[in-house]
This record gives structure tokens, C-alpha cells and sequence, in this order.
């Protein structure tokens, strides 16, 4: 007897996860994964492939797959010609090529106002203006860009489509004026490009971006003429994934670090640490990012070559604070605070201080107090709730868990399911399966609360906040 299900996708910076769930349940019955490379450059057609093999992973013969929904990772530049190929690898949100484009933008328009952020080198218009100025025989030869979820979304249907959740990372998209801004394409690349190249068909949440085509279900080995979701943005589909509220902050642990929280009122940060998205029910998601989050970990753990289950369980064990280690977590550059040129360092740094466990220590702390740094910045543009939801590859461990609870003082909540983007596409797919709205539905498919952690008494001065604040200033001094 098959099983009805929809087929939720998240193409994230280092693979491809295809989660499947029961149309009528929410149950989530089986994942595929399919891994792909490129640090913060990527080839579109790697994507492609990646889902293909993660879908035929995650379908088994007794399911009947009924719909299916691309995340992405966001920012991306997708840049295609008039044929549909990729004219040249896509940089990725982590690229920070074109940080001094973003300011030359910065000063020609009141971005904060046009599209509720200010630019940095993530922004994918950011991109597109360092595409124009260093390869303009590229330029010439792109016909249409797109974001990563929407190269997919075109590679399913045909259609080349996006929504306003991602729509709202690229920079010519305004949230709060629901359009897409001519004028700022035309600041990145003049006028002649602006009015030739095409941009995707922004839709709403509860839109069908299409139906799968004959050509890419025959790739998949799906059935041709199943609904596709419109998709979104790896942030909004994760907020969708576990139903977010605006009771609550969400933190995102992953090869980036996130946070934000959905929001019924559009935001606008002039000093461009908070970026005005909108989200994918028709709503909002003030959103702050960094761009060096558990692979910080990850690389102190492979310099000493401990594994990285048993470095979490040492940085558990070892005291907030790292008896004094202060670690800047900068190693690529970073967006939040936007100091895209500086790179890692650790303070006091002593022979006695100098080992694994407490170097390990102070890199959770690094980008715990980062994250801190992140939620301060929210709160500032108004933006603020009682606790703190987890989600993303670091939430299932103790050690994460604990240090954001101690950094932020407030408490932390992790709910069921691994992979809450692929769920959150899923839960789009099976809205527009059902003629629901994605919104009722995310929040009747919330999953279940798994653990509660409660922040130690004290031991948010560990983190050394105040400090930390001094050095950043002293960073951007000298940057400027």
C-alpha cells in the first residue's frame, strides 16, 4: 500500500538534503543526502545533480511522492545565459569579494529604506555589482539571475520564480514596498543591463511556482506534474520547519550562524547589522548573521585532530570562560559585526592556557558571544522574545545548547527533527497539496519540544561581552 508524501529539499552551502513527510501526518519518514563542494564558489549544475541523488535516496517504491520544495542557501548569484547554462560559478552568501561594491552602493541609494537593509558583501546585489565591475564580458552574457533555490525551482518547472523570503536577501527586492526595484538593478549594472537581463517572478507564500516538468521528473524518477512549491530561503523554510512565533527568538547553528524571529512589522536598521526580510508565510524576519559559526569548532577540533563528538564533550566539560582565552571567531571575514577583512584571533593567550581543551572552549565561546552580540542587535530595532529556539546542525549537542543559553542569558529550546529547512520546504509543498496556507500549517505540524536549558546562574560575565565589544571597536577603527 503507498504512502502519500511530500518531498521537502534544502540545498545548503555543503550538500543537499531531501527529506520526506507524510502528507497527512507531518511524519517525517526518510532522508537522502547528497554532498557537493566549493568553499564560497559553486558550480549551479553541482546542485542539480545533488538532489537528484538525494531524492532517489530519500523516495522508496511504497511511497507516492505528491509535491515537493526547494530551500537554499541565500544571497547566492546565479548568473545564466540566454540558453539556460550557468555562465560562471555562483559566489556564495560566505564570498566577500564585493564588500567595497556594497558600500559604493550603500552611498548612491538609502538602501535601509528601499529594501529594509543596508548592503554588505553577502547581498547578492552586492555580487552582481562586483560582477559588473570585474567581468563585464560575463555580464554581458547573462541573460537572467537568480538566487540558488530559484535555479532550482527553474531546473524543476521551467519557470524561473522565487519568493519574497529569499527575494528579500538579493538587494533589488523591496519587503516593505512588495516589488521588485528597477532603479537599484540599474545602480549595480547601469541601465542597459537593468532593463536587458531578467530577474525571477517573485511569488507568494501559498503560490505554486509550477508543476514539475517531464524532463526533470524523468532526472528524478518522480511522477511529471506534481506541484511545485515556490520555496524559499534556507532561514524563512527553518522558521517554517518548526513553526516559528513571535514569541520567540530562532538560532540557527550551521557553517553560518543566524538569528532572527518572525515579525508582523517590516524592520529597518540603518546600521545594516539587522536585514529587513520578509518571510515564507507573509510575514516578516528581521534577521541577523554570522558569517563563522561551528566550523570556528570544527577547525580548532581538526588543528589538534580530535574528533568533533568527543572536542564538543571536552568543550562541555570545561568551564565558560576558557580561563581567560578570549577568542575573536573572525576566520572568514564576517558580516555581524560588518567587518568583512579581519580575521581570527585569541587573547590572552598563555603557556599555561594553551591547550586543546580551553582552545576548544574558547572557540564555542567566540561564537556563542557572537550570537549574544546578534540577539543585542535585534533588540535594538525593537526586536526581542522571552527564549530562544535552536535549530541547525550544532543544536543537538549539549555543549551548544549551554553556551548560547549562559551568552544570551536566556533560555533555549530545542524541538524534534534534524533537518528543520527540508521540513520547512515540506510543509510548504503539503500547504499547497492541501489548499492550505503554509502559515495554519506550520504551526498545527510545530514538532514537539525535545529539551529545555536554562542559562547557568552567572555565567554570562564569562563570556566577557563587554570586552569583546571593545576589541570589534577597535577592529573597525582600524579598518577604517
Amino acid at each position: 500500500m503507498s504512502r502519500a508524501v511530500v518531498l521537502g529539499v534544502d540545498s545548503s552551502t555543503q550538500s543537499t538534503k531531501v527529506v520526506a513527510v507524510d502528507l497527512e501526518t507531518g511524519e517525517e519518514l526518510r532522508i537522502g543526502h547528497a554532498s557537493h563542494t566549493g568553499a564560497n564558489r559553486q558550480n549551479p549544475c553541482d546542485w542539480w545533480d545533488a538532489l537528484v541523488a538525494a531524492v532517489r535516496v530519500a523516495v522508496t517504491p511504497d511511497m507516492e511522492v505528491r509535491g515537493i520544495s526547494v530551500a537554499g542557501q541565500q544571497h547566492g548569484l546565479v548568473t545564466l545565459d540566454a540558453q539556460g547554462q550557468p555562465v560562471r560559478p555562483a559566489p556564495l552568501w560566505n564570498n566577500i569579494e564585493s564588500a567595497d561594491d556594497a558600500e559604493h552602493l550603500n552611498a548612491l541609494a538609502d538602501f535601509p529604506a528601499a529594501v529594509g537593509s543596508r548592503l554588505v558583501a553577502s547581498f547578492t546585489i552586492s555580487k552582481l555589482a562586483h560582477l559588473a565591475r570585474t567581468a563585464p564580458c560575463d555580464l554581458a552574457r547573462t541573460a537572467s539571475i537568480c538566487l540558488p533555490h530559484d535555479y532550482l525551482n527553474w531546473r524543476l518547472t521551467g519557470i524561473l520564480t522565487t519568493d519574497r523570503g529569499d527575494a528579500s536577501g538579493s538587494g533589488w527586492w523591496s519587503p516593505v514596498e512588495e516589488r521588485i526595484r528597477p532603479d537599484l538593478l540599474a545602480l549595480a549594472v547601469g541601465e542597459t543591463h537593468s532593463t536587458r537581463i531578467r530577474v525571477p517572478n517573485v511569488l507568494g507564500p501559498d503560490e505554486s511556482a509550477g508543476v514539475l516538468s517531464e524532463w526533470a521528473a524523468t532526472e528524478l524518477g518522480l511522477p511529471a506534474g506534481i506541484p511545485v512549491g515556490p520555496g524559499s530561503g534556507d532561514n524563512p523554510a527553518a522558521a517554517v520547519g518548526i513553526g516559528a512565533t513571535d514569541q520567540e527568538l530562532v538560532v540557527s547553528l550551521g557553517t553560518s550562524g543566524t538569528a532572527y524571529a518572525v515579525s508582523i512589522h517590516p524592520t529597518a536598521d540603518p546600521t545594516g547589522e539587522v536585514a529587513g526580510f520578509a518571510d515564507a508565510t507573509g510575514r516578516y524576519l528581521p534577521l541577523t548573521c554570522m558569517l563563522n559559526c561551528t566550523r570556528v569548532f570544527d577547525s580548532i577540533a581538526a588543528m589538534f585532530g580530535i574528533d568533533r563528538i568527543d572536542a564538543l564533550n571536552r568543550a562541555a566539560a570545561t568551564a565558560p570562560g576558557a580561563n581567560g582565552l578570549l577568542m575573536l571567531p573572525y576566520f572568514e571575514g564576517e558580516r555581524t559585526p560588518n567587518l568583512p577583512n579581519s580575521t581570527g584571533a585569541v587573547h590572552g593567550l598563555t603557556a599555561d592556557r594553551a591547550t586543546p581543551d580551553l582552545m576548544l572552549r574558547s572557540a564555542i565561546d567566540g561564537v556563542a558571544a557572537g550570537l549574544s552580540y546578534c540577539i543585542d542587535a535585534l533588540a535594538r530595532v525593537g526586536v526581542t522574545a522571552p527564549l530562544i529556539t535552536l535549530v541547525g546542525g550544532g543544536s543537538r549537542h549539549v555543549a551548544w545548547q549551554q553556551a548560547i543559553a549562559d551568552a544570551t542569558g536566556l533560555p533555549v529550546t530545542v524541538r524534534a527533527g534534524s533537518e528543520h529547512v527540508a521540513r520547512g520546504a515540506a510543509v510548504q509543498a503539503a500547504a499547497i497539496v492541501r489548499g492550505e496556507t503554509v502559515k495554519h500549517l506550520a504551526e498545527a505540524w510545530r514538532p514537539e519540544i525535545l529539551a529545555e536549558i536554562e542559562p547557568a546562574d552567572g555565567a554570562r560575565d564569562a563570556f566577557q561581552l563587554d570586552r569583546r565589544r571593545e576589541l570589534i571597536a577597535q577592529l573597525r577603527q582600524k579598518a577604517n
